[in-house]
This record gives C-alpha cells, sequence and structure tokens, in this order.
C-alpha cells in the first residue's frame, strides 16, 4: 500500500513569508529607530548642555596647524608636535572620498536590486511542488549563519551611524542625543566585534570545502544563474554563492583584521597604522553591506524556496533539481538524502505490507 506524496501545506509557506517580511521590516526599522534612543535619552537628562560640542574647537583647530613646541613627556609615539598633521589627512580622507563617495555604493545596490525585481520578478521554481524536502543545512550551520546575520546587522548599523552620525544624524537632530547613541554604538560595536570575527573564521573553515572555484561555475555565470531560459547547473554552491564566500574571505577577513587592529592593543600598531586600518575598515565595511543587500535580496524575495532552506534546514526538492542539480545527483548516487522527521516516518509506516490486501 501506497500513498500519494504530502502536498506543501500552504499555511506554513504563508507563514514563512510572513516572517521573511517582517523580518525585513525589523531590520529597516531598526536601522532608522535605534538611532534615536540617544536622543530619547536626552529628553529626560538634566543637563542637555553637557552633550554639545566642545566649546574649546576653535583652540584645537588653531593646535592642528602643527606648530612645533616641547613636551616634558617620553614615549616611542611622543613628538614635539601638540597635533600630528597626519590626524587632518586621516580625518579629510574618512569624512571625503570615504564617507561622501563610498555611500553611494549601497545605495546604487538598492537601486539595482529594486529594478532587477521590477523587470525579472522573483525567480519562481517551475516545476510543481511535490512536498518532499531534504536536508540542506544542519542545525550548527544554521545557529552559526544567523548569530553571523544578526551580529552584521547589529555591526552595520553601530558602523554606519559612527561614520555618518556627524554629517546626517546631527544636523537632522542635533548633537546632544547624537552623543548618547554614539558612545553606545561605539562600545556596542566595540564587544560584538570579536565575537564576530571568530564566527566569520568558523564560517570560513566550514565551508570552504563548497567552495572551491569548478569549471561548472564558469558555465553558471555564462547562463546568468539559471534566471533566464537556460538551466545552470551547479554543486552545492553555485558560482554566485562562491563569489560571496571569497568575497567575505578577503574583504570580510581585512575588515575584521582591522577591526581588531583598532579595538584591541598590544599589536604594536602606532597612530599612523590605526588611522590607516581605521580608512580600510570603513571603505571595505560599506562594500560588504552593499553586497549583503544583494545576497539578503536573493535568499529572500529574490529566490522561492531559499530562504526556508535556511530557516529550517530543508528545502524542496524540486528547488534543489533546479538550483543545485548537481549536488542533489550527487545525495542520490550516494544514497545521503535525509527527509523531515515527518517524511522519514510516513515512509516507514507506507512501506510495510498491508494485512488487509491479498
Amino acid at each position: 500500500m501506497t500513498t500519494a506524496s504530502p502536498q506543501p501545506d500552504g499555511r506554513a509557506q504563508h507563514a514563512h513569508r510572513r516572517a521573511m517580511f517582517w523580518s525585513l521590516v525589523l531590520i529597516l526599522v531598526g536601522a532608522m529607530i535605534a538611532p534615536l534612543s540617544g536622543y530619547v535619552y536626552v529628553a529626560y537628562a538634566q543637563d542637555e548642555a553637557a552633550w554639545e560640542t566642545n566649546p574649546r574647537a576653535e583652540t584645537w583647530r588653531d593646535a592642528r596647524e602643527g606648530t612645533s613646541g616641547y613636551t616634558s613627556a617620553s614615549g616611542p609615539y611622543v613628538t614635539d608636535s601638540l597635533i600630528q598633521s597626519g590626524g587632518e589627512n586621516w580625518r579629510n580622507l574618512r569624512n571625503g572620498p570615504v564617507a561622501g563617495i563610498m555611500p553611494w555604493m549601497m545605495a546604487i545596490s538598492l537601486l539595482g536590486i529594486a529594478a532587477f525585481h521590477a523587470i525579472h520578478g522573483r525567480n519562481r521554481i517551475d516545476k510543481p511542488l511535490s512536498g518532499k524536502k531534504l536536508l540542506r543545512w544542519r542545525t550548527w550551520e544554521r545557529v552559526l549563519h544567523w548569530f553571523t546575520a544578526i551580529a552584521f546587522i547589529i555591526l552595520a548599523i553601530t558602523g554606519l551611524s559612527l561614520l555618518f552620525g556627524r554629517a546626517v544624524l546631527i544636523p537632522l537632530l542635533g548633537h546632544a542625543g547624537f552623543a548618547v547613541w554614539a558612545d553606545f554604538s561605539k562600545l556596542l560595536h566595540n564587544f560584538i566585534g570579536p565575537v564576530f570575527t571568530a564566527a566569520v573564521l568558523i564560517m570560513i573553515v566550514s565551508w570552504v570545502r563548497y567552495n572551491i572555484p569548478k569549471k561548472v561555475d564558469i558555465d553558471w555565470f555564462r547562463k546568468g544563474g539559471g534566471m533566464g531560459k537556460q538551466h545552470a547547473s551547479a554543486g552545492r554552491m553555485n558560482g554566485g554563492e562562491k563569489v560571496w564566500f571569497w568575497f567575505v574571505v578577503v574583504g570580510g577577513g581585512a575588515v575584521c583584521i582591522t577591526g581588531l587592529v583598532l579595538d584591541v592593543p598590544g599589536f604594536g600598531q602606532d597612530r599612523g597604522i590605526m588611522q590607516i586600518a581605521n580608512l580600510i575598515h570603513a571603505a571595505v565595511g560599506i562594500a560588504w553591506v552593499a553586497l549583503a543587500f544583494g545576497h539578503i535580496y536573493i535568499g529572500t524575495a529574490g529566490t522561492e524556496g531559499a530562504f526556508e532552506g535556511m530557516a529550517t534546514g530543508y528545502v524542496s526538492e524540486e528547488w534543489a533539481a533546479e538550483h543545485h542539480d548537481l549536488w542533489l545527483e550527487q545525495l542520490r548516487k550516494e544514497n545521503r538524502i535525509e527527509r523531515p522527521p515527518s517524511q522519514t516516518n510516513q515512509a516507514q509506516f507506507t512501506s510495510k505490507p498491508n494485512p488487509g490486501s491479498s
């Protein structure tokens, strides 16, 4: 006796889409609302003037002229100049090209995603879903991914607040509240950064074997990643996922290393090295956020069935056949397909002979 394959639960799919939608809304609203917490605090603070800008700013501007003087202090990084001119050069680069030009990468990324979605729409699964699912991500892999993703979002919000706060938040909302939010952002960014770095390293070590470039990846790009009429074959990771992975290795590695240089003393870094590290950290970090927009889009609204894999660990067999056919073929050949417990139990039940049949 056999039973028909279970049909996909429409209510479960609706719940997944609703969870995805509200997750994205929460991220966007959090990015806009979080900086306002400082202004709420200041609204109830008794001494708002304490959070205003330094009234001696003109004095410091005079000191930046670099006039030589004398100091009785000693140390490897102490000179006879009250203010290093390198600091002014760093500030001009940070507030100029890095903070003034690099953000356009994020805007272009969002506009490109919006235009692509308007023209192409969602990449849907061609074949009807049978209800058969197979394991793609184990529990520890999903926990690692979501922990890293949440930490990345927090670091992005706090880092961008610190980078653009003076140019964007202060003119809109004033100095007082931003001072509170910037102080909190700095502490949160500095504490989460090293933990995030460790999580990224674990991800790289765990998944590098799936992301070795192969000849099939060239063909995947040539066929547009399966977005057109041509089917693009792929193993467990396709060409686009491998590009993202190696950017995390190289670009993400640069962000993490420079973050540790800025965050952790004891590497022998002087002020000049920290200034260079800060510029690299900010510039590559912005590029990482811009590319992350695409990664988030493809994994949620851009591709039907992709979010389900990282949310539950299982993907539909039709999704696997369409996007990762070589991986599915290998699993079948090696008899390594793992089904959800409900489907496994059902298969065991239906395989038993029916006593009433002849």
